[in-house]
Parts: structure tokens; C-alpha cells; sequence
């Protein structure tokens, strides 16, 4: 996300209570998780095993909960707990508008355009040219459709994402990461009906041009799906995954997050990807795997009972 205008480093470390080390006069352009950060942004790190990734990342800013060398011309917020510190600025900077009406004055749709009743747009969501939309799809704030894109009936776009820290030591376990991303829905994309689309925690979720959804499919926050691409029903996509163009995910494909599928790579129906696959292949199964020699694994695993019996004589 970044800000309406640029906010003084001294500014964020006061407003947080945090203790500033490093370049005091460094201004913050915008917030963001560590895979998404570009020069002048916010990032925050809370786990030592991540403090290097995090200090050599383009962020500007790092709020971190130990006082470590600092990076020439970066600057640390040091405090004991930088989720809360950072959770606390993005209901500053991007706060929650309550809707006062079913389509907001703020949303901005383009010509042609056809809104189905009963449809939610919510504040500053940008909607192109030429789209359908049908009757009951919600689109939360800041959301950003392309031209010629048909949403339909039920879907629900720009919903916060999943993602919460544990906190063992309280009865209440678990401390919600607000929300301050968007999805971006490129020109000439399909939406089936009763989707769910995540936006980004911090980043953009996106969709590319031409990328066709059937009904019932799930996208974790922050997760790019290239352009061209085929999903079947109930294809579910975890948190910060990408998916490069040209790619099949047939139904009830499941994807883990954090990983990355590559161009044109086909996997069929209820195969679950855990880790990140080459393009231009044919996936199946659990771990899925190349699908002839998956098939010719089960094929002998049909054939275990007939073995046994044989053996046995």
C-alpha cells in the first residue's frame, strides 16, 4: 500500500512508539509484507531467522523487535512487538470506511457497464468498460476490475486476507494482520459464480488478462495469477502463490501457499501442489508429479493385492 502523500520516518517512530536507529531522515512512501516491498516502503520483521532477508530487502524502513547494525541509509524501529506496530499503522493510514449506500459515490464505473441488482461496490473501487456484473457479487474497497470482465452472481472480491499471529500466552490466540491490499482484475477475465478473491495483506492480489474462473474457486491474499489461464471448480489457491500465464488447474485442484506453478503446466483434477512446479508439464496426484509416471505408480499399486496372493503360494 502506499500513502496518500509521504510520511517523515521521525513521524511513523513516535506515532508507534518505537525507538529510531539509522538515517532519521528518511520519508516513507507506503507499507508492505517483505516479499512485496520496493525503495521507501515500511516493512516489519519479528522472527531473528528472518532478520537478514528483511535488512537486505528493498525496504527503507524496517520496524523490528531487536536493535541490530543497521544497513547504510536504511533506518529500524525498534520495539517489542512489531506485528502490533505495524497493524497499528495500516488502520492509520488505510482506516475503515463503513458504506453508506449499496453502490459508493467514490467507485468510478466505466461506460458500457451493466450492474446486476443487489450488487455491493464499495469506496475508490475502479470498475473499466463493457463488464457484467451480476446480481449479489460484493467488491470490497479499492478493488481494481479491467475492461470486458464478467463477475458472476455471488462472487465476492477484495475480502481480507487469512493471515493471523499466534499468541500462545492469552486466551484470545490469535491477532488479526489488517488488511491494506487490493485485487487487481485485468481486462477480458471470466469470474464464475460464488468466488472468493482475496485481497493482498499489504500488496496487490491479481489476476491477469484473459484469465477465465469457473464456479466455487478460492485465491489467497497477495497470490498473481498470469494471464490465459483456465481454473475449474473448487480450485483453491493459497496465500502468495504465483501462477504464471497459459496455466490448467483442473477442479479441485488444491495449491499451497508460497510456491509457483510455471507457464503452461497442466494439473488435473484433485491433485494437491505443496511445492513449486516446472511449466510446460502434466501434473497428477499427491504430491503431484509428472502424470504418466503417477499413473503408472498406481497402476502397480492396483496391482499389490494380486502380487501378495501370489506370493503367498
Amino acid at each position: 500500500m502506499k500513502f496518500e502523500s509521504p510520511v517523515a520516518v521521525t513521524e511513523i517512530a513516535a506515532y508507534i512508539g518505537a525507538e529510531l536507529v539509522g538515517n532519521d531522515q528518511l520519508i516513507a512512501a507506503g507499507i508492505n509484507e517483505i516479499h512485496k516491498v520496493e525503495p521507501g516502503d515500511i516493512s516489519f520483521v519479528d522472527f531473528e531467522k528472518y532478520y537478514d532477508a528483511s535488512l537486505q530487502s528493498a525496504a527503507t524502513i524496517i520496524i523490528i523487535n531487536k536493535k541490530v547494525a543497521c544497513p547504510e541509509g536504511k533506518a529500524l524501529l525498534v520495539l517489542d512487538d512489531p506485528f502490533s506496530a505495524y497493524v497499528k499503522l495500516v488502520k492509520r493510514f488505510r482506516p475503515f470506511e463503513p458504506a453508506t449506500k449499496a453502490i459508493s459515490d467514490t467507485a468510478v464505473i466505466g461506460e458500457g457497464t451493466i450492474i446486476q441488482p443487489n450488487v455491493f461496490i464499495g469506496n475508490h473501487v475502479r470498475i473499466g468498460r463493457n463488464c457484467l456484473i451480476h446480481p449479489n457479487v460484493t467488491i470490497y474497497d479499492h478493488c481494481v476490475i479491467g475492461d470486458n470482465v464478467i463477475i458472476q452472481a455471488g462472487t465476492i472480491i477484495g475480502a481480507d486476507a487469512f493471515y493471523f499471529k499466534k499468541r500462545a500466552d492469552r486466551e484470545v490466540m490469535y491477532d488479526k494482520m489488517e488488511s491494506c491490499g487490493r485485487v487487481i482484475i485485468e481486462d477480458d477475465v471470466e469470474i464464475g459464480a460464488g468466488c472468493t478473491i482475496d485481497k493482498g495483506v499489504s500488496g496487490d492480489t491479481i489476476i491477469g488478462r484473459g484469465t477465465k474462473f469457473d464456479n466455487m474457486i478460492h485465491i489467497g491474499h497477495g497470490t498473481v495469477i498470469g494471464r490465459n489461464c483456465l481454473f475449474a471448480a473448487q480450485v483453491g489457491i493459497g496465500g502468495k502463490a504465483r501462477v504464471e500465464d497459459n496455466v490448467i488447474l483442473w477442479g479441485q485442484v488444491g495449491v499451497s501457499k508460497d510456491l509457483v506453478i510455471g507457464k503452461g503446466a497442466i494439473v488435473l483434477a484433485q491433485s494437491g501442489v505443496p511445492s513449486s512446479l516446472e511449466g510446460g508439464k502434466v501434473y497428477f496426484g499427491y504430491p503431484a508429479e509428472d502424470a504418466r509416471q503417477k499413473k503408472k505408480e498406481l497402476a502397480w499399486i492396483k496391482r499389490i493385492p494380486e502380487m501378495w496372493s501370489m506370493l503367498k503360494k
